[in-house]
């Protein structure tokens, strides 16, 4: 059989929160398929501050943006000279996303031009087929080349931040338009199906991610630690819950417990979650760690003793997919898809969201 050869598309690529999509890059490729990838933006972080396998596949991705106004003009010139029919097919569908709402229209507009030029890159490349991880912006994006160009799509749908929003993803054009979509769990699957009309369901395959459990192996328990390690590795956005987390721990705190928080991870939540560790008094009991890349977070992994995420919203995490690889002791919440992954008692501890009492007094079994 001749191999399968096929494009990625990502908005950012490769990026510290989505390293699961370079690895399943990566792993399909020693499968034998044929994938080049495309990213709307460049890497989240300077070449220096990526690992040798994000810097080899930053140097042969196609950064979109990086091509500016003169790859724009030149995909729109190519397109409409050669391609008329598609190139107004696609601006007619664009500005239909878009309707009367200015804002849409101009992000239309800017979808529009990519999609032109991620057509022509993948006419060059010889490709037919593109795949899109989460049925955001880069999806729509997909979309509006398939209406331009003879080319199919797929997308892999983790949720929730696209079901809280789905007329503005345009979720019902991407369903109906795409040859198949992989959904990480029956939870996304059941999401979309609200979505659909049943004779779309077929296109739904359920397609879990996954670690390695080469990298990511169990380590030794510590038998008396002190402090006991708890770590939570997530961007720090509301939908995290980490503020719930941190409530917990000066509970626990507050009962004399010897225990010490490692918070993985970036983003806008920060300066409000070092306000709250002053305020709550927890001084070094709480590590902010920073973004770190994958050979750095293994460490951090194996020197834990349980591990903490109290979201609010989620798919279903990877990080909790790399910490029960390592056997360590999970607690979680039961929402979305958390609880196919994890059952109370079974595989992890789950409690309620926004419980921070349950939270700090979920124990295990004797």
């Amino acid at each position: 059989m001749s191999p399968v050869r096929m494009a990625y598309l990502v908005s950012q690529y490769p990026g510290i929160s989505h390293t699961f999509i370079l690895r399943e890059v990566l792993r399909l490729r020693e499968l034998g398929f044929e994938i080049e990838v495309a990213s709307i933006n460049a890497p989240d972080r300077p070449p220096e501050r990526l690992t040798t396998a994000e810097q080899a596949e930053a140097a042969r991705t196609y950064y979109v943006k990086r091509h500016g106004a003169a790859g724009a003009l030149a995909a729109k010139w190519a397109t409409l000279t050669t391609q008329p029919a598609g190139f107004f097919r696609g601006l007619k569908f664009a500005l239909r996303l878009g309707g009367v709402d200015l804002k849409k229209l101009t992000y239309g507009m800017f979808y529009f031009v990519e999609a032109l030029m991620i057509g022509r890159w993948m006419a060059r490349e010889g490709l037919t087929h593109l795949h899109v991880h989460f049925a955001t912006p880069a999806a729509t994006v997909a979309l509006i080349a398939h209406q331009i160009f003879p080319i199919t799509f797929s997308m892999t749908v983790h949720g929730p931040d696209e079901f809280y929003d789905a007329p503005g993803y345009y979720l019902a054009e991407k369903i109906a338009g795409a040859r198949f979509i992989c959904c990480i769990g029956q939870y996304a699957r059941s999401q979309l199906m609200k979505l659909s009309p049943p004779d779309h369901w077929d296109k739904f395959e359920i397609s879990p991610l996954g670690v390695d459990p080469t990298l990511f192996a169990p380590r030794p328990f510590r038998a008396d630690p002190h402090p006991f390690e708890v770590i939570c590795v997530g961007r720090l956005t509301p939908a995290k819950g980490q503020a719930i987390l941190l409530d917990a721990i000066a509970r626990l705190r507050a009962e004399g417990r010897d225990i010490r928080l490692r918070v993985v991870g970036d983003g806008p939540d920060r300066p409000i979650l070092e306000q709250i560790v002053v305020e709550r008094g927890l001084g070094t009991a709480v590590v902010f760690e920073g973004a770190v890349n994958q050979d750095r977070i293994r460490e951090l992994y194996a020197a834990a003793d349980a591990f903490a995420l109290a979201s609010f919203a989620e798919g279903i995490p990877v990080v909790l997919m790399e910490a029960m690889a390592m056997t360590i002791p999970c607690v979680t919440t039961f929402i979305t898809g958390i609880p196919e992954l994890i059952r109370d008692g079974q595989d992890g501890l789950l409690v309620a969201p926004s419980d921070a009492e349950g939270l700090a007094a979920a124990r295990w079994p004797g």
